[in-house]
């Protein structure tokens, strides 16, 4: 359990201060596994690493925007920073995780007598015991704490799930940096590198691929 009060925002003395992702799928399995029986930590996590969304959007879900959905279809959700709408197509992970989350909230809706949390205008990550949505200080420290929980190094936050998702389409995919710039609303190439972590890696590799 996440303990609230301490303060997970400061990194220990030594480590990187800039938010880095999760760069391996074996430490995702972990996470994943850690959470599996918390709904909403456990969709939380798989939605933010598959979708890109930032954390203030992330917590902007309503119901009502994703209830209905079947794995393919869009995801529409406004960008606060930009005020411009983003499309993420929904894959089987995010659908799976969401379908999981919905059948607790109905779960504990009808426990407590308060089919308003089943409201196409309810907040879809509330707290635990509220209808009001998480805030972005709380997703940090949760990330935080899953990170740490399963023995990853490094400094983490609300921005390593969009981090991951990023970092995972650039290493594991081989998606090109242009796509990468649109979907995460870069202005340059330089700009995304740098947000993944891993320009220093891939400028490595340039010397090493190639022997003349």
């Amino acid at each position: 359990m996440t303990d609230l009060s301490k303060n997970y925002n400061h990194p220990k003395s030594g480590d990187t201060i800039k938010v880095e992702p999760i760069r391996t799928l074996q430490a995702i399995s972990k996470i994943k596994t850690l959470l599996l029986k918390q709904p909403r930590n456990y969709c939380l996590f798989v939605l933010g690493i598959n979708t890109a969304f930032r954390a203030s959007e992330l917590l902007s879900i309503r119901v009502g925007h994703i209830a209905h959905l079947l794995s393919g279809d869009i995801l529409e959700i406004k960008q606060q920073k930009t005020k411009q709408y983003r499309s993420v197509t929904f894959n089987q992970a995010a659908y799976d995780a969401v379908q999981m989350w919905l059948k607790a909230r109905e779960s504990e809706a009808l426990k407590k007598k308060d089919l308003s949390l089943m409201d196409d205008d309810a907040y879809f990550f509330t707290g635990l015991r509220g209808s009001n949505p998480l805030t972005v200080s709380t997703l940090n420290n949760l990330v935080k704490d899953w990170c740490a929980r399963v023995n990853l190094k490094g400094n983490y936050g609300s921005h390593t799930l969009r981090k991951t998702w990023g970092f995972m389409q650039r290493t594991k995919q081989d998606t090109p940096l242009p796509l990468l710039m649109q979907a995460l609303g870069h202005a340059t190439q330089r700009q995304t590198m740098a947000y993944l972590c891993i320009q220093e890696k891939e400028i490595e590799n340039v010397y090493t691929s190639l022997e003349l």
